[in-house]
């Protein structure tokens, strides 16, 4: 074999952080993939398969005094869990985007409601000023 003037520690060196950068670079794409999907407030129809994680996007304006919540009846925990929720902020004036996450358990069919409300008890959907927003979630 040649001699290419590189000590052989060295360049097994090198050939293991080019690995390693390779092996960094294939996650970074996986992942970039395999992301959560995203579903608006118009998609009221949700399909997805077991294991897979999503998000409901929802205006969110903090200051408002309102909040989303997931409504009775609740969704069935052995079609879908929630899995919790992130904001995401928007230029000046826009207001917020909420990501409320979930899980989806195994197959099945379950309603998701969800609620925007102030007080949030009993009562809450009939709050001046509450919505709520129906989703037909189908795990197959």
């Amino acid at each position: 074999m040649e001699n290419s003037g590189i000590p052989g520690g060295s360049r097994r060196l090198v050939i293991v952080v080019a690995i390693a950068a390779l092996l960094i670079a294939l996650h970074s794409v996986f992942s970039q993939l395999s992301a959560p999907e995203v579903f608006d407030a118009d998609d009221t129809e949700i399909a997805v398969s077991p294991g897979d994680r999503f998000s409901v996007k929802v205006f969110d304006d903090p200051a408002d005094g309102y909040r989303w919540i997931i409504a009775e009846p609740r969704p069935d925990p052995a079609v879908l869990r929630a899995a919790g929720a992130r904001v995401s902020t928007a230029p000046a004036g826009a207001g917020t985007g909420r990501y409320l996450a979930f899980e989806a358990v195994r197959p099945g069919r379950t309603d998701l409601r969800l609620l925007r409300c102030r007080r949030c008890g009993t009562g809450a959907a009939d709050e001046r000023g509450a919505r709520s927003l129906n989703f037909r979630v189908t795990v197959g």
